[in-house]
């Protein structure tokens, strides 16, 4: 079979593509590529194992994706999210090339996002997710996935919002949630089914792979809430306007119209996915 790459593959997104890779109608050998196993950053070592394996596809999953950590070191914050791309897209030459970006390489004005609406990032993650887009259509064979809050079980237990939310509920804590902040959450599992669909289909191009649905994080924190409720969770609506730092999008919902055309398939609603999982689970 022939190999894939998969970056970050200790990262949420990363962890759920290595799992669902072992459907049987995925014709793919999947080696994860975490930390430990390369720094990315290492560019002669990069290389060195990139010429050795000889990788039919590479998904590129890995990145600095905490905002707060991007505005503390914007240059580290290029470093991995630019330069590790545009050094794996020279490299990848005749390989397919699949790279993960964000809806927030857009401002939130508007909502329902399609992939052709212009590009306005207001922080320093989303400005390196636009310029590692452009560095990735260069690429004969891209594909550039927009997705949006992923939420499900990350190997170290604390990269996705949910989990942040069981920790703080846990050990009682009150959070803050914006009821005026909208994105479109997803199960990264779902990312990961979907985007193995798209290989499949070898669609190219940028696409949006989001949730069915537009949901505030209040909205999302109830369902949550829901769900665990023997953690008596607590939480008080607020407003990202009183948020100190940069500003953030008000609402990047995104239109998925043009993936599910191709899959043939709707994208799921999270609030019906979590629905179907069993109670205290995620």
């Amino acid at each position: 079979m022939p190999l894939a790459w998969v970056t970050g593959a200790a990262g949420l997104l990363g962890h759920a593509l290595v799992r669902a890779a072992t459907a049987p109608e995925l014709p793919w050998r999947v080696r994860p590529l975490t930390r430990q196993d390369l720094d990315l950053t290492d560019f002669p070592a990069l290389r060195r194992l990139y010429h050795r394996d000889s990788p039919a596809l590479i998904i590129h999953c890995a990145a600095i994706s905490r905002t707060a950590a991007c505005e503390v070191d914007p240059a580290t914050a290029r470093l991995v999210n630019v330069e590790v791309t545009r050094q794996l897209t020279e490299l990848a030459g005749s390989a397919r090339f699949v790279f993960f970006s964000t809806d927030l390489v857009f401002d939130g004005r508007k909502g329902q996002y399609r992939e052709d609406d212009p590009v306005h990032p207001l922080s320093v993650y989303a400005e390196t997710k636009v310029a590692a887009e452009e560095r990735v259509r260069q690429h004969p064979r891209h594909l550039i996935v927009r997705t949006s809050l992923n939420l499900g079980r990350s190997p170290r237990g604390d990269r996705a919002f949910n989990e942040e939310l069981r920790r703080a509920w846990a050990s009682g804590r009150v959070t803050r949630l914006f009821t005026d902040e909208f994105r479109s959450p997803i199960a990264a599992t779902e990312t990961a089914r979907l985007v193995w669909a798209l290989v499949q289909h070898q669609a190219t191009g940028t696409l949006h792979v989001a949730g069915g649905e537009r949901l505030s994080r209040w909205e999302l924190g109830q369902l949550l809430a829901r769900h665990w409720p023997d953690l008596k969770p607590l939480m008080v609506p607020a407003s990202q306007k009183d948020q100190p730092g940069p500003p953030r999008p008000p609402d990047t919902s995104l239109n998925c119209a043009k993936a599910e055309t191709l899959l043939g398939q709707p994208m799921p609603a999270f609030s019906s996915w979590l629905a179907s999982q069993p109670p205290g689970t995620l």
